[in-house]
């Protein structure tokens, strides 16, 4: 039997494209093996937000033809969009897919087999219009199924690569979300996370739909009991929106809004479409709605010219809000975008310094979040049992706390009523009485 291997660099939304393009493979004939092992075809998802991205999979790239030196190697993702030219310098590639066209990979794998010629079919991407289809039938998640519902991004952060390897905003019908909710309900799975390159932009360029919609939709789906929100950009959390988000009884109350900076300076630098006074007040009437939420947010250091005094504003703006927990990220420079012209690049030992600080305070908000709950009990779906106990099973609240309870029973996909016992860092453990 023919085989193919991924790896997949980067976000939820890489992990969900490799998936459906893994169902391509399959319904081709295709046995899905690991990276590890020798495989007819090797497909890498690739990332470039930092240069890390970029790094690894030039990495992932060579490690596929040392495993199986007469494979086929196909790169797609982010770093085959943006830079091409890069990647058609390395032996090992014989396919180039952009962000566009991987509906198609197994039919250019196939004909790269038949001409043996290498084949780069990346297109402009800011030119794309409409959404590309890729569907996932099947999901392989433990607990929770993602369901991608845009593509794209209009914001043009100013250190951002991604509208330049993502594209425009396209958002995917209403019918194919709903059609896929289904599917996923129906493998018996209880929580879907809304996921995208930028969720908030649903429905921007078509009339008459937006996410509250998409969100009404899922919430009538019989066997999903949880639905989830992806990563989304503040400004959408208007007062009718958090409103309408009321009425939907199965959304989780947890809302990750990217914040990037506390400092109304270095906002304005980074081309954010707010200021902390607009930010804290969507924060307030958030909590109206759901005062036990969980907040979690994105943190951008050594942003260029971000100061001393620009980082303590920072650092004091996130602890007055009191968010659950921090994704913290030093910035790197990516080439084609105006931050990577801005004057007093930061040294990265700084960056490190000021990247160490903001953690330690991300787990100090963790801990003061979870103490909240202490003695409390929540209800959690449990999702996977631990490695190394198979008697430890842990799972998420609907606030997205992360829960390690005792079990001599299989617990897995159950949602259950969990009293919180013990805070430890980055998870509470909690006992399940029957």
């Amino acid at each position: 039997m023919k085989t193919a291997a991924f790896h997949t660099l980067g976000c939820k939304v890489n992990t969900y494209d490799t998936e459906s393009m893994m169902e391509l493979f399959e319904k081709a004939g295709y046995e899905i093996v690991s990276f590890e092992e020798q495989a007819d075809v090797y497909i890498i998802n690739t990332c470039t937000v930092t240069n890390v991205g970029d790094r690894k999979s030039r990495q992932m790239i060579r490690k596929a033809k040392r495993v199986s030196p007469q494979a086929i190697v196909a790169v797609t993702g982010c770093y085959a969009q943006t830079s091409p030219e890069d990647l058609k310098k390395i032996p090992e590639v014989n396919i180039i897919i952009g962000n566009q066209d991987r509906n198609r990979i197994v039919q250019l794998v196939e004909e790269k087999k038949v001409s043996g010629h290498n084949i780069d079919i990346v297109q402009d991407i800011m030119k794309t219009k409409e959404y590309e289809e890729l569907k996932i039938s099947k999901v392989k998640d433990h607990g929770r199924a993602f369901i991608k519902v845009q593509e794209g991004c209009n914001n043009f952060c100013s250190y951002c690569i991604i509208p330049y390897a993502r594209g425009p905003v396209r958002s995917r019908s209403i019918e194919n979300i709903l059609e896929e909710g289904r599917q996923i309900a129906g493998q018996g799975y209880k929580e879907i996370v809304i996921t995208g390159i930028n969720v908030s932009s649903y429905g921007r360029e078509l009339e008459g739909v937006t996410l509250i919609d998409v969100l009404k939709g899922l919430n009538k789906i019989e066997g999903i009991e949880r639905i989830r929100l992806g990563s989304l950009e503040p400004m959408l959390l208007d007062e009718e929106f958090i409103m309408g988000l009321e009425d939907i009884d199965k959304l989780c109350d947890h809302f990750h809004l990217s914040l990037q900076s506390g400092s109304d300076e270095v906002l304005k630098k980074m081309n954010r479409k707010y200021d902390t006074k607009t930010y804290k007040t969507i924060i307030d009437n958030i909590r109206k709605v759901f005062p036990q939420a969980s907040l979690t947010t994105d943190i951008m250091v050594g942003f260029p010219g971000e100061s001393h005094e620009n980082f303590r504003e920072s650092y004091e703006f996130i602890d007055q809000i009191g968010f659950s927990k921090l994704h913290v990220f030093k910035y790197s420079k990516r080439q084609g975008t105006p931050a990577s012209k801005m004057d007093n690049q930061i040294p990265e030992s700084i960056k490190e310094e000021r990247s160490k600080e903001i953690i330690q305070l991300s787990d100090k908000l963790e801990k003061r979040y979870y103490k909240q709950f202490l003695g409390k009990k929540m209800t959690v779906l449990i999702e996977q049992s631990s490695k190394e106990d198979y008697n430890i099973y842990q799972g998420h609240t609907t606030n997205y706390i992360l829960v390690k309870i005792q079990s001599n029973k299989n617990m897995i996909n159950q949602t259950i009523p969990v009293e919180i016992k013990e805070i430890r860092t980055g998870f509470v453990n909690g006992i399940h009485k029957e």
